[in-house]
């Protein structure tokens, strides 16, 4: 199992664990993805575009990785993802670049066959 998969679902495990013992909390933070995430002015597309350059610029690897999935499962394509990404290099510089580079185009080699893309 590559990387990004691993962190992916270590994310979703993770939040499974924690909601046994945590439900108020977990569910309070998933009502929040719920809402933010509806369609509404932006489709979800775009937010998960916006997510992805988001977790770029913070070099959150469980952003990054969550969001290039939720991204292509969106119906983005490669080249959209990594514009968004670009993005958030012309903000964040090095450290995001690095993060673009490796763990997100990692994300996007690993999770695009899923979705045919």
């Amino acid at each position: 199992m590559a990387k990004s998969r691993e962190i992916l679902n270590q994310f979703l495990g993770g939040l499974q664990e924690v909601g046994k013992t945590n439900p108020e909390q977990v569910n309070a933070f998933m009502n929040l993805l719920g809402a933010a995430y509806k369609p509404g002015a932006l489709d979800v597309k775009t937010k998960e575009l916006i997510s992805v350059a988001i977790g770029a610029y913070n070099r959150c690897e469980y952003c990054i990785v969550f969001h290039v999935y939720k991204a292509l499962e969106a119906g983005a394509t490669r080249e959209e993802i990594m514009e968004a990404a670009m993005v958030a290099v012309a903000f964040g510089g090095g450290p995001t670049m690095a993060y673009t580079v490796s763990l997100l185009k990692e994300s996007l080699d690993e999770f695009a066959p899923d979705f045919n893309k």
